[in-house]
């Protein structure tokens, strides 16, 4: 049974190729992705791998994690489950920012100045 590992602290400049070709020396990489920012569209320093036997990805976790890549000690283990978004708090719409132009303040509200 395969594993999806976390990858964290990697340079900027990461592409999903070179994360998967630094995980390919260990055995089958079935994907790889680095995570993007929405907005800006830049990397966020973090991805996943997903390889296609344990005891290699296992491997992979115990050689890398620490280890220096591009100037960075790399963190590597095996990837948590994403948990769900809690709907009943506030903000969980607004994929959990809080919005802080609702509510009661000391804000004359009649006019919005500060």
């Amino acid at each position: 049974m395969g594993k999806k590992i976390y990858v964290g602290n990697l340079p900027f400049t990461t592409t999903s190729e070179s994360l998967s070709e630094m995980f390919a020396s260990f055995g089958q990489v079935e994907s790889s992705k680095i995570v993007m920012d929405r907005d800006s569209g830049r990397s966020k320093g973090f991805g996943f791998v997903e390889m296609a036997v344990g005891d290699e990805a296992d491997s992979a976790i115990e050689k890398l994690h620490g280890s220096d890549y591009g100037g960075r000690a790399l963190t590597v283990n095996e990837a948590r489950p994403m948990e769900k978004k809690d709907q009943s708090r506030p903000g969980a719409a607004r994929g959990g920012r809080p919005d802080f132009n609702r509510g009661t303040s000391s804000v004359d509200q009649s006019s919005n100045r500060w």
